[in-house]
């Protein structure tokens, strides 16, 4: 679902036999966006007649996805009624799988996490249906199942149209039934999606404000591979059959340090994801005779951060193929925002500037410097985007 923006919402009046549906999707995106905020002042940024804005929002308060807080400062009248989006309330399940953990959680209108689980990813299949139905069930039948739609993100190829994940190359996993197995276990509508996509659109709904005002930005998810989303025209682009954005698979070398999902050692993947990084750590262990213990990414990015040599050059290493993927995928889609999505964006500040000197020599004389920026949401964006899946679906432009 394509994201409203308020910025140009004036211009996006509906005045044909989708006014009724778009005019409320400008409404509630207003409340959502701005609150608190009154019926007037929606009005006036809108250029909606009142009249309409009155009718859209007591239909609104009636179903209980607006409430009213009370009333704000007088300009030379009564005082305003002011609106915000009613929260705390369940409206979603969101499910995060990925090669470690699998995460299902409850959340309300505003995205805010009410309730979540985690448990270990199985590469039995047939196991980790079981799992998912199973919790899943229970979140729904212990909240009524009261309109509770699901998201659900996965790390492989999928086709969101049609619900079907094709591949999960991590497990081989091909032509996996789960959406419908959920649909029928439960009465739910399941959307899913590509973990980087599902991403991208958290950044798009939920990211900073700069990100949340751009129509055309590329996400980087830095995880056990390399994925992108790409967001064009304030929607996600997926092309054919959703293998849109497969960038990590693009060639960056011949000898990377570790082997990609696919098995091939030329992959951007093999040389700048989470499994290069602690690859090239370990190797630098190695060979300064020192004792290699067990270490998790998180572990390893606190080092780089804290000083320690070895983690630090690690991730310059990896920084740089990093850099060089983006750079690339500057130079031909020419976006204006790229965010950086993953564990190792906590050591920022230690590689900005170095990420920055790498791609700013993609930018094509005379065009303004595209931004680069970590992404804002937190250690589980892609349980984030599980969950933007379904609130895009009720804040999105209707098509």
């Amino acid at each position: 679902m394509k994201r409203i923006n308020l910025h140009q919402a004036k211009n996006q009046i509906a005045r044909l036999n989708t006014i009724r549906d778009i005019n409320r999707q400008i409404v509630l995106n207003y409340v959502r966006d701005r609150s608190p905020i009154s019926r007037a002042e929606i009005a006036r940024q809108t250029e909606l007649h009142r009249s309409t804005v009155s009718v859209i929002v007591d239909e609104l308060e009636a179903e209980g996805t607006i409430q009213e807080i009370g009333a704000g400062i007088s300009t030379g009248g009564r005082k305003p009624t002011l609106y915000k989006l009613r929260t705390g309330e369940p409206v979603a399940i969101g499910i995060d799988l990925t090669p470690r953990n699998t995460t299902i959680a409850l959340a309300d209108l505003g995205g805010n996490l009410l309730e979540k689980e985690t448990f270990s990813t199985s590469p039995d299949v047939e196991f980790m249906s079981a799992q998912i139905i199973d919790r899943v069930k229970r979140l729904t039948s212990c909240n009524g199942n009261n309109g509770l739609d699901i998201g659900f993100s996965v790390p492989g190829l999928v086709d969101q149209k049609t619900g079907k994940i094709f591949h999960v190359p991590y497990f081989d996993w091909r032509n996996w039934d789960i959406c419908d197995q959920i649909e029928a276990a439960t009465g739910s509508r399941v959307t899913i999606e590509n973990d980087a996509n599902a991403t991208a659109l958290a950044e798009l709904w939920f990211g900073q404000e700069k990100v949340r005002k751009t129509d055309t930005f590329l996400m980087i998810l830095v995880g056990e591979g390399i994925g992108t989303g790409i967001i064009f025209d304030g929607q996600v682009f997926r092309g054919e059959k959703g293998a849109g954005g497969e960038f990590g698979h693009m060639i960056a070398g011949d000898n990377a340090p570790v082997e990609c999902s696919c098995g091939s050692r030329e992959c951007w993947e093999a040389y700048a994801s989470e499994k290069a990084l602690l690859a090239r750590y370990r190797t630098l262990l190695e060979g300064d005779s020192m004792k290699q213990g067990s270490i998790e990414v998180s572990d390893l990015v606190e080092l780089a951060v804290n000083g320690e040599k070895h983690a630090q050059q690690a991730l310059r290493e990896t920084v740089h193929y990093l850099g060089n993927g983006i750079s690339n995928l500057i130079v031909g889609l020419s976006p204006q925002v790229v965010v950086v999505s993953g564990k190792i964006t906590k050591a920022w500040d230690v590689f900005e500037e170095q990420l920055n000197r790498v791609t700013e020599r993609s930018v094509l004389a005379g065009l303004p410097q595209t931004v680069l920026m970590p992404s804002s949401l937190g250690d589980s964006p892609t349980l984030i985007g599980a969950i933007g899946l379904v609130l895009a679906r009720k804040f999105g432009a209707p098509v």
